[in-house]
């Protein structure tokens, strides 16, 4: 990619990336770590090119019902944040470069 000065690195991290919550420290330090990485490296990649760190939202998954637990399936499912989550990755531009940008709901 760095080559054909050409690409867009999409790095999955979380709202709690970009917060904090009791109880999940861990999980946000490793999501924070997500953030910075991302950014920085979006400050070295040439013209053409793009670093994003994307918020997927919160989703029905396995892991939100281990925190939320009954609460979890009041959240969208995979299958539906599929539809909307595809399209706005695959219209991800150089411009977005650094980014911090979250699925749309």
């Amino acid at each position: 990619m760095i080559e054909k000065k050409s690409g867009i690195i999409v790095n999955f991290s979380s709202g709690w990336g970009r917060s904090t919550s009791p109880m999940v420290a861990p999980y946000c330090a490793s999501k924070w770590a997500i953030e910075g990485l991302t950014r920085s490296l979006a400050q070295e990649l040439p013209a053409g090119m793009a670093a994003i760190p994307l918020n997927p939202g919160i989703i029905h998954t396995d892991m939100l019902e281990i925190c939320f637990g009954e609460e979890a399936a009041d959240y969208t499912p995979i299958s539906e944040w599929v539809l909307k989550a595809v399209p706005f990755i695959l219209k991800l531009k150089p411009t977005d470069n650094g980014i911090p940008l979250t699925v749309p709901t």
